[in-house]
């Protein structure tokens, strides 16, 4: 059987090219969120020590209709991206922000400069805070060696000569710093490996693929499957038990708020009851396959199963985030006695009893 994807090399000022331009743009499987700034510094700390770090994994199927697809950045794109980016997204989004001073947007959806300053004397990074911002010893910020008109030489000689106001520099320091401020800037051909997924593959396809290959460096549970899944299929509804997993942990004087005292859920807790709420089930195990469309008896997959499964789950979900049923059930913890959260042992069987209460009095009446 033949392979479903080639292997391709890339360099990074040829990444950065085809990001600036909209040829690599970015799905709905994953969200545009950037790493920690400390994560982006400790990525350019392993490219300048010559450290591998890690494939990338494309899709070379931009223009089939109905992928919603997003170009990386803040700025208005030149083309239709051509390649989508399935896995190296936080990689490629932040070394693209540093490398052209983009803007990224964070988890609360501000808009930020990722600032990364370093040390040519001793080969080191870090991410500029006040106290580096008042280290002579520290080059501010790396984005300025590869803007369009930066000249690699003036900034060197502007960075000895500030440094030298402050403490003698002997020849072979001056040379160190002058080696350290190239290497950084020849970061442009720091190579990558990237493999392709072949064009005839589809969405659900692409997710597989994902979620596969993620599982090699993270354990995966049944519910990072599905949630997948729903970044491909239903994005708005992951993006709904994102936000109300968010609100819970935040006060807030809007009475429809979910924010409570006793449990501050996750997206994957959520999706465990609004599965119980849809397929009537506690366990995950077979609700993957359901929401792929496939038929538990026969084995059989089809678009019109698929679409009827996700119906059920929105329904479901419908269920598990309404405010009325998600207050009213942490009244009748309260009133049982569960007053603080200390008392409660299980966060997941607290999330099965408010699914069972709430299906039970559906069954009673």
């Amino acid at each position: 059987m033949p392979t479903l994807f080639k292997e391709v090399n890339y360099n990074l000022a040829a990444l950065v090219q085809q990001i600036d331009l909209g040829a690599i743009g970015l799905p709905d499987i994953q969200r545009p969120f950037v790493w920690p700034d400390i994560k982006v510094r400790d990525l350019f700390d392993s490219m300048y020590k010559g450290y591998p770090v890690g494939y990338l994994l494309f899709w070379t199927n931009a223009n089939v209709d109905g992928v919603n697809v997003k170009g990386i950045g803040t700025s208005e794109k030149q083309k239709h991206p051509s390649l989508l980016i399935v896995d190296g997204q936080q990689r490629l989004t932040s070394l693209y922000a540093v490398i052209k001073g983009q803007e990224i947007i964070r988890e609360n959806y501000s808009r930020a400069h990722i600032i990364i300053a370093f040390n040519p004397l001793e080969e080191k990074f870090e991410v500029s805070d006040a106290a580096i911002r008042k280290d002579p010893k520290f080059f501010q910020n790396i984005s300025e060696l590869w803007k369009p008109d930066s000249d690699i030489f003036d900034i060197t000689d502007q960075f000895v000569e500030k440094l030298q106001q402050s403490r003698e520099l002997t020849k072979e320091e001056i040379k160190k710093i002058r080696q350290a401020f190239n290497t950084l800037k020849n970061l442009e051909g720091y190579p990558f490996s990237a493999l392709e997924l072949a064009s005839n593959l589809d969405e659900e396809q692409v997710a597989d693929v994902f979620v596969r290959i993620n599982s090699q460096g993270k354990t995966l549970n049944q519910a990072d499957f599905i949630l997948t899944l729903m970044s491909v299929f239903w994005e708005e509804g992951r993006k709904d038990l994102e936000e109300f997993c968010r609100q819970s942990r935040l006060p807030s004087k809007n009475a429809a708020s979910p924010f409570n005292y006793m449990i501050d859920p996750d997206p994957d807790q959520m999706l465990r009851a609004s599965v119980g709420y849809a397929f009537r089930r506690a366990r995950l195990q077979y609700v993957y396959s359901l929401l792929r469309g496939k038929d538990l008896d026969t084995g059989e997959f089809s678009i019109e199963r698929r679409e009827s499964q996700f119906e059920r789950l929105k329904a479901g979900q419908t269920k598990a985030l309404d405010m009325t049923n998600w207050h009213e059930f942490l009244k009748a913890l309260k009133m049982a006695g569960y007053i603080r959260k200390d008392y409660i042992s299980s966060e997941n069987n607290l999330l099965y009893a408010y699914v069972f209460s709430s299906l039970a009095g559906q069954i009673w009446a």
